[in-house]
Order: C-alpha cells, then structure tokens, then sequence
C-alpha cells in the first residue's frame, strides 16, 4: 500500500485546526508503480517530436532515486528491479505488466558503486558502453572515436581488449566493442581518405576528422551533425573529458533507427560510496553522466538522499537546484508518493529507515502550524538522534509532542530522553513465544550468529533463531563476525523500557541470560581452531561488557586478555557506557576492562596517563594476582618509556620474582634497563638466558646495536623477526623488522628502503606507537647526508614527545647527530649532541651520547660510565666507520 494524507489520531488529539499533520506509507509494491509511472513518462517525454537530446539546459527528470539505511533491502530491489526490466519471466507476479510500449527498448545496466567492488568512473562508462554493444551489435561512431583516443592518451600499450578481459567485463558482456571501435576508425580513415594502419594513427585520425567537422565536409556529414563533437576531439582526452563522452553516447541513441530504439536503465546501487559530503569528485562525474544522458534512465539506491536539487551545492556539482532537477526536491514528508504523481514529486523514495537527514526533515513536515514546523529545530535534532532512523520511534515522537503540547507547555529534550514502551509491544506482537524469549535474549549482544543467539536463549534447537533473523529488526553483515545485530533503538528498548507484556523477564531471568551469553562466548573463543584475532577482540568486547553490567566473574576472560596482550597488535576495545551507573572501578570486571583499555589507548595517550590509569587498575586490588602481574608489568614499561628506570626496575623485579605469565618478559624488561643504564655485561647474560618466550634474539639485536656492531645486529633481528612469523606474532614480527629497518638504515640504504617497506607493511592494521615512530627515525636515518631541510624531523621531535617515549626522542638525535657528521656539519652535530645529553641527564641511554661523539669525531668531555662489551675503542672504530661508510657511499653515486 502507498499513500499520504491526514493522520486522524494527530487531527482528533488536539483542539488547535491550525496544527496539520501528515503521514506516509511504504512498501515494495508502491516502489514499483513509482518505477512504471516515471519510466512510463519518461519514455512519452523522450518519445516527443518535442524532445531534443542535445538540449543541456532543459530540467532533467531522468531519475529515481530510493534511499534508505543499511540493511533494508536496496541491493536486492536494485537486483529485483533489473532482472524484472530484462525479462518478464523475473518480473514477480504481483507486480503485474507494465504499461510501457514494446519500442523502444529497455536496456537495464546495474552497477555496484560500493568501494569493495572497486568501481571508478572509467569502469562506469565503459560497463554502459559494453551493454550497448552486447545489446545492439553495431558502433556508435561519435563515442567510440572519442573513447578510442582517450583510451590511447590514458592506457599507452594496453589495448582494450585486454583491460576487458582482465577486469572481467568481456566475460559480463562479450567482446563486441573492440571490434566495433576499430570498424568505425576503419570508416572514418576511408571517409576522410587517410593512408595507413589507422590502430597507430588515432591521433592523426581525430585531428583530421576534427578539421572534417569543423569543415563541414559532406564525407563525415553524419558525424557533423553532433554539433559538440570537434570540441570533445580537441579537449584534452583526461577524466573530466571522459565524464562529457555521455553526450555522445546519448547523441548516438537518438539517431538509432525505430527498430532498433533502445533507453538503457542504469541502476546505480551503493551511492553511499561515491564518497561524502564534502568530497563528491565521483559523485560530480556520475552527475554529469545523468545530465549530459536525458534519454536515459537512472535508478539510485542508497542510504542518503540526493542533494543535487540543493542550491547550496552549487560550485561543489556542476547542475544545482530544484529548476534543474525538479523531482529530486524537497517533498511534503520523505516518502513514496502514489503512482500517479507527478514528476515534480516523489522521486526520492525512503525504502525502511530514516537518515537522520531524514528523521529532521520528517520531523520538521510531520506536524505543521500554518506552514510552520511545530517542533523546534534543537528538539528535532534529540528527537532525530534518539530514533536511530526507525519510522515508528518518530511518529510515536510526533504524537508524545502533541500529548505535551496540549497540556499548555512547550516539550524539551527531557520528555524524550526515554524510550516507548508501545514500541516494545509492536515488536513483540507477531513474534511466537521461542522468538520472543530469543528477542530479549540477543538485546544483551551486540551482535549475534544463530548458534551464538540459541545458546544466550538457552534453547535447544537453532530453528527459532533462524525464523527470528528474517524479522526486518533483525539487520545483516555478511562481512561481519556475526553477521546479525538488532536495531539500535529496538535493542535500547528492548532493554530499558517497562515492559507491561505478559512473559516480561525478572532479573533473575536477564542475568541468566547474561552468564548464557557469556558461557558462549567463552566457548566459541576457546574452540576455535586456531589463532583467531578478530573472533578474539570480539569475544573480549562482548564478554568484558557481559561481566560487567550483570557482575560476572571474569572466567575465561583471563586467558583472552593474555591472548590479547601477546600478539602487541592493541586493537581498541571501547565499551558502551552504563546508562546512570558510575563509571568507577567496583569489579574485576571493571578493572579488567580499564586495564585493557589503557593498554590499548596508550598507543595514542602520554605515557604518564598511562601509568595512571594502570595505578588506579592496581590500587582497586580487585584483579586477581596473575592480571595484576599484567598491570604492573605494563606500568613498569611506561616507567622505563618515561625514563623513570628506578620504578621500571622496580617493577619489572617483582613480575619476574613472581613466577608467573609474565616472568619472561619481565626478565626482558630488565635486560633492556640494564642496557640502557649501560651496564652491557649484565644485559647480555639475561638475554642469553631469555629464548623465544623473552625475545632473546630482540634484546642482543639491541645490544649489538648499541655497540654500532650493525651487522651483528641485524643477524639478531632477522632472527627475531624469523622466530615471530614462525609463532604467527604478528605484532613482534613487526617490532623486529622496525629494528632491522633502523639498522640498515645506518649501514645500507637502498636496503633500508625496502626494509622500511616491509615494516610499514607489517605495521599496517596493528597500532604500535613505539615501533611506528621507530620506522620513521629509521626513514629519517636512511637520507643522513642527503637531507635538504629538517623540518621533517622537527615535526617528528613534535610527535615523540608528545607520545612521552625517551627512547624515541633519543634515538632521533643519534640520527640527527649522524647526519650533521656525514656532512661534516660540526656546530649541527654539537647542537644535537646537547640535546642527547639533556635527554640522558639521568644516566639512561648515556651510551648513545657515547656513539654521538664517536660519529661526530669529538672527544669525550669526561671518561664513559658506560661499561662496553668490547672495550670503548671498538665502540669508537663502529661507529666512526658508519660515518666514513655513508660519506663513500654519497661520493660514489652517479
């Protein structure tokens, strides 16, 4: 059913005549009568003597567009309608025939415009191009001319064919277009008499078929007749030209004989993914596309609206306004209008949920006072953003306003901050008991899979949940972990709101529920059949919210923050607020959920926040003995970070005195505080005693390091990095590589170059501060003696301390102070030298002044406190000779 007009229940609420309110009804049927009443005017107003193709500043009614949220149906209308205009047979039987004639024909060509199908602009015209060619066996000479010169400017060396065919639209289509474009250059050369093979002559081609044209010469009269055709040969054969190759396209269609008439219908699914609302480069050629093409049809899907019929939009898109595209105006309510309207009206459908454009516009239309909008916009906005885009939310809203209204008061923010209840009981009405119980049951999960959903129930079949996922509430992610969610504000009610229904749970039953739920979650995680990382975060989110909105024990929650913490790949794990609850720690799982927390936001907080939120984490004792290892463990890095190496040490001592988890990396831990207060002989006995499960290989790499023994390092490195892939660490592995960069980098740096390559690679998808900024000094390292300004490294200086990481900023200015000597930048490398030395001011890191000077070729204001492994004169010899190394390499390029 489609349709609009008064709502009674608003008219007969309120005593005020001037309050007028609307509503409006959708569904699958009314879409397509909209479908044949626009297509059907379309064809009666391109089927006119009237109709002149090459007119460009006619308003363009060409267009239909249906928008809704994600998950409503779009991509299988879209599909729907394209297999219904091809074929009567797909057409379903409700639907009924169409009233259009039988010529000219309907052409429909769907294109996916979502990012994963990697549709770009070229892609768009040639798939409308190739179904022209499938469907009507013959050149259209005016486009074909000018996409073979574009195609020759833009692709030198690929031929046509051979793009077809890889990017599989010769298998979509066939392989009639290559064809057809060389037959019309073949014409053209002979028209215009030209010698020679006319496939390396397409610039010669159109040039001398543009002065043809300009010419007049009776040999191209029929091409003469696209009076804008010189023009698009002469511009520049780029994108933008590309994007008014339509015209031609459309010139063509026009002059088809009457037996062989054709109007494609271009279906354009996912708009969403042209881009945003202030980047519109492939939405402004796509506009162009419907413009320059008025005896073709568009079809939209997608979430949003288009806004072309905007004014504001101007400068932004090429055709503006409500003149230019009348039937994508503003509308009384969003919504279908009936089949029979007009075409100023009713071309932007709502398929399902609103925008929150929409919810806004709804609200504003929804109830009116002599024109006026009753409801004030700042209301509007809290009504639209408590919605989530649900029809029913809003209309219940728009009714609850005038309840208020009535009763002599203006309503605000506060009498909608709770969700309705009626909403719960029209969910609930046509549900069987097994999907009500289900319904409840999965509001406690963000998302859900059948046997996830059934286990939560406590049911012991999946047939209920298999029902229940095909209810419109439920919405579907195929590309997701579990692929179903409830709608937001279904779920939000579902979960808040008084429940007056009969089965109504007590909290007894939602608790139940909740340990169900958990239970399961543990089990899918545990039985999983390898590492799992994403399925881990998962459970890690779901399970720590579970435990702690109901008080659950942290269970297997234990063993999945170790798993998450070993991999170093810190994904964000935020979880929703507790409505009204305080926000301090009072469980374990609370402390669990900030301790994971602070360890993942402290790739992008200062590290002193860190060591107070895992001080608040340890204070609360409410974790149990092997989790606060963890807490303290990592408080105890942030120390040494921060270069506080006495409360480093301090921690890090009593993990590893404990036994437990962490002890190896304790030991790491202070293998790298004895490093860096320069105590070497005692670093290198705890790193050989450390193996895989300390990162052994890692610390001597960082040792040899140390010592500017390069190459030594980067054999303990690759070991590392070897030993990481090996026990599928992707987060260690990139840790070691970062390193291995940072060692070439001194030594090698073409090698260096693919090095860091391969460390961005790694890097890609975890979120590593430390290992990051680490890449990008080895970056900086790579061009010592090369670098033409510093600015680069000032704006990394900038970011090292604001993420408060010494060991960063150190090694910053060893790079630095390894530039300035490869130049021979004396003042430079002192300046740089002093920065090192209030860096160490400490006593950390004092080994890495050590190596300045030597790099520099400066003495030693005072004898070293650092006690080398090799003696000071070795250090010296290491790295002077990197000096001399990269001075060589620099003379000796071409």
């Amino acid at each position: 059913m489609t349709g609009n007009g008064r709502d009674l229940r608003a008219l007969f609420s309120s005593n005020d005549r001037r309050v007028e309110a609307a509503e409006a009804f959708t569904n699958r049927q009314g879409q397509w009568d909209l479908v044949q009443s626009a297509l059907g005017e379309h064809l009666a107003r391109t089927g006119a003597a009237s109709f002149d193709v090459e007119d460009l500043e006619a308003p363009r009614t060409n267009i239909l567009v249906f928008h809704g949220v994600g998950g409503i149906g779009k991509t299988t209308f879209s599909r729907t309608l394209e297999a219904a205009l091809a074929s009567a047979g797909e057409r379903p039987a409700r639907w009924g025939e169409p009233a259009w004639p039988a010529r000219p024909a309907l052409l429909p060509v769907r294109i996916d415009l979502a990012r994963s199908a990697g549709t770009d602009f070229e892609r768009i015209v040639l798939t409308l191009r190739l179904a022209l060619a499938a469907h009507l066996g013959r050149p259209l000479p005016a486009f074909d001319i000018a996409l073979r010169r574009y195609w020759e400017h833009q692709h030198p060396g690929e031929s046509l064919e051979e793009y077809l065919n890889r990017g599989g639209l010769a298998a979509r289509f066939g392989k009639a277009l290559p064809q057809q474009v060389q037959s019309v250059l073949s014409d053209v050369a002979q028209a215009l008499l030209l010698p020679g093979t006319v496939g390396t002559a397409v610039g010669a081609l159109t040039g001398a078929l543009t002065t043809a044209l300009r010419e007049r010469r009776q040999t191209v009269r029929a091409l003469a007749a696209c009076h804008r055709l010189a023009d698009l040969l002469d511009a520049e054969p780029d994108l933008d030209a590309l994007s008014y190759y339509p015209h031609l396209l459309a010139f063509e269609l026009a002059r088809l004989p009457a037996d062989q008439a054709v109007v494609p219908v271009v279906l354009l699914d996912t708009f969403e993914d042209t881009g945003t609302r202030t980047h519109r480069d492939l939405e402004r050629l796509l506009q162009r596309m419907v413009w320059l093409m008025p005896n073709s049809f568009f079809i939209v899907t997608g979430r949003g609206r288009l806004q072309w019929a905007d004014a504001a939009l101007e400068g932004q898109l090429d055709y503006t306004g409500p003149t230019a595209w009348p039937g994508l105006a503003g509308q009384a309510i969003p919504g279908p209008r009936p089949g029979g309207s007009t075409a100023a009206s009713g071309r932007q459908v709502l398929i399902g949920d609103f925008t929150p454009e929409d919810c806004t516009d709804y609200l504003a239309r929804r109830l009116t006072r002599e024109g006026q909008p009753l409801i004030a916009p700042e209301l509007r906005e809290v009504i639209a953003e408590q919605s989530h885009g649900l029809p029913l939310y809003l209309d219940l809203a728009a009714h609850r306003f005038l309840e208020l209204h009535r009763g002599g008061r203006t309503p605000s923010a506060d009498d909608f901050g709770t969700d309705f209840p009626a909403l719960l009981t029209r969910t609930l009405a046509d549900l069987t008991p097994d999907e009500r119980h289900l319904l409840r049951a999965v509001s406690l999960l963000d998302a859900f899979d059948l046997p996830l959903a059934t286990a939560t129930a406590g049911l012991s079949h999946l047939s209920a949940a298999a029902r229940m996922v095909e209810r419109p509430f439920v919405r579907r992610d195929d590309f997701a972990l579990w692929p179903y969610h409830l709608h937001a504000l279904i779920r939000s009610t579902l979960r808040t709101a008084d429940d007056a229904t009969d089965d109504r749970w007590t909290d007894a039953d939602w608790t139940r529920a909740a340990s169900r739920a958990f239970a399961a979650l543990g089990a899918q995680w545990q039985v999983a059949p390898g590492p799992d990382r994403r399925l881990l975060v998962g459970c890690l989110r779901q399970g720590l919210a579970l435990a702690r909105d109901h008080q659950l024990g942290l269970d297997w929650l234990t063993d999945a923050a170790f798993a998450y913490t070993d991999d170093y790949v810190w994904e964000p794990l935020p979880l929703p607020v507790r409505d009204g609850a305080d926000e301090r720690i009072a469980t374990a799982a609370d402390a669990l959920a900030e301790l994971l927390s602070a360890l993942a936001r402290r790739q992008h907080e200062h590290r002193s926040t860190t060591v107070s939120r895992l001080t608040e984490v340890l204070d609360s004792h409410l974790l149990p003995a092997e989790l606060a290892d963890l807490a303290l463990y990592y408080r105890a890095k942030a120390h040494r970070d921060l270069g506080q190496a006495e409360a480093s040490r301090e921690g890090m001592s009593r993990v590893a005195d404990g036994g437990g988890r962490l002890a190896p990396d304790a030991a790491r831990g202070l293998a790298h505080l004895a490093r860096v207060s320069g105590d070497f002989p005692a670093a290198l006995a705890t790193a050989r005693t450390l193996g895989w499960p300390g990162r052994g290989n890692r610390v001597l790499g960082d040792i040899h390091f140390a010592h500017g023994d390069l190459a030594q390092a980067a054999t303990a490195f690759t070991a590392a990095r070897t030993e990481a892939e090996q026990h599928g660490n992707r987060g260690e592995q990139a840790i070691a590589q970062a390193n291995l960069a940072l060692t070439y980098a001194f030594t090698d740096p073409d090698r260096a170059g693919e090095e860091i390559t391969l460390a961005e690679h790694l890097l890609a998808g975890l979120d590593q501060r430390a290992t990051a900024l680490t890449v990008q000094v080895a970056a900086l390292a790579r061009q010592a003696g090369t670098l033409s300004t510093l600015d680069e490294a000032r704006t990394l200086r900038t970011e090292i301390h604001e993420a408060g990481i010494t060991a960063a900023q150190v090694l910053l200015e060893l790079a630095l102070v390894f530039h300035h000597a490869v130049t021979g930048e004396q003042d430079k490398a002192r300046a740089a030298i002093a920065r090192l030395t209030e860096l160490t001011r400490t006593g950390d890191y004092r080994y890495c002044v050590d190596a300045a000077h030597h790099m520099a070729g400066l003495r030693m204001p005072e004898p070293s406190a650092v006690s080398w492994l090799d003696g000071p004169d070795t250090v010296r010899a290491h790295w002077h000779d990197l000096v001399q190394a990269r001075r060589e390499q620099l003379r000796t390029q071409p």
